[in-house]
């Protein structure tokens, strides 16, 4: 068996988290699958999965070859394609990552649109709530949504979100409206924080930006409980306004301090600069950005 067959098969145990699974993906029997990742770590010279009883996954050093192989492929995948003169056809395999929210609720549907779209096009789709390096990762293009540091990755941009706080309308009407950030002080605040350490809440820009520390009693690491909490009326919470906006619309949440906001934060596709974009990025962008620049949630009015 060559060594690029080993690689495919050891991606796909990699990724099916099985030797049964990645052979009934590869059209291969599962013992051809165990002989040859254990000719590959035994030529290695190294244990490449943990296996066990219900799982099989990457040891350190497997995960570290896992984005070398699938780099490796992944370039091999397109040259093969320009060299047959297929540059301009899509297909194959495209590496898609966003966050776990906007994912779920926006970019999954859209995903799905575009396999209706174009069915020869396969999609491996990971929602993940940190920052991915694509290259690193074998990603072929990322949602982000921040203020993107100077990179060598090319941007699109797709729209912008505005951060907003709040409350539902019970809580207001039992502990009052803040008027002004410091305000906030007086209030129980549902803090969204990843790493479990509150933050200080910045409002305003320039000259009149201030921060504030509201109490916090309640402090979580997902933004669909702490817009939960909201509802419930635990207190008040500052969210990216997507992930309020359902609640917004039935009416379960209102915004407050809006006149204190902080600008937008944009919202972007990147994908690795200097890399011939294959044919199947291109109809992934050519389909996505108008459509998530359509969003009402992304406030559609945007420019490259």
């Amino acid at each position: 068996m060559d060594r690029l067959e080993s690689l495919r098969i050891f991606v796909a145990v990699a990724e099916q988290a099985g030797f049964a699974a990645a052979a009934r993906r590869l059209g291969l029997s599962p013992p051809a699958v165990t002989r040859a990742v254990a000719a590959l770590e035994s030529r290695l010279g190294t244990r490449l999965l943990h296996r066990t009883t219900r799982i099989v996954r990457p040891t350190e050093a497997g995960q570290r070859f896992l984005v070398d192989a699938r780099r490796i492929l992944a370039e091999l995948e397109e040259a093969e394609a320009a060299a047959a003169g297929a540059q301009s056809d899509p297909g194959g395999t495209l590496a898609v990552t966003a966050p776990v929210l906007f994912g779920r609720l926006h970019m999954a549907p859209l995903v799905f649109a575009f396999r209706r779209a174009l069915p020869q096009v396969s999609v491996r789709l990971q929602l993940l709530d940190r920052v991915v390096d694509l290259i690193e990762e074998g990603q072929d293009v990322a949602l982000r949504i921040a203020q993107l540091p100077d990179s060598s990755l090319s941007a699109v941009r797709v729209g912008a979100l505005s951060q907003v706080v709040v409350a539902a309308p019970a809580y207001l009407a039992r502990r009052g409206r803040p008027q002004v950030p410091e305000d906030l002080e007086r209030h129980d605040a549902i803090v969204f924080a990843r790493e479990g350490v509150p933050r200080d809440w910045a409002f305003g820009l320039g000259a009149g930006r201030r921060t504030v520390r509201p109490p916090a009693p309640l402090i979580v690491n997902t933004a669909d409980v702490a817009v939960a909490a909201a509802v419930d009326g635990q207190g008040l919470t500052r969210v990216l306004s997507y992930q309020a906006a359902g609640a917004l619309a039935e009416g379960r949440l209102e915004i407050v301090l809006a006149d204190h906001q902080t600008p937008p934060v944009p919202v972007h596709l990147v994908h690795p600069e200097g890399r011939r974009a294959s044919a199947r990025l291109r109809a992934f962008l050519d389909f996505a950005v108008p459509r998530l620049r359509a969003e009402p949630v992304l406030n559609a009015a945007t420019r490259t």
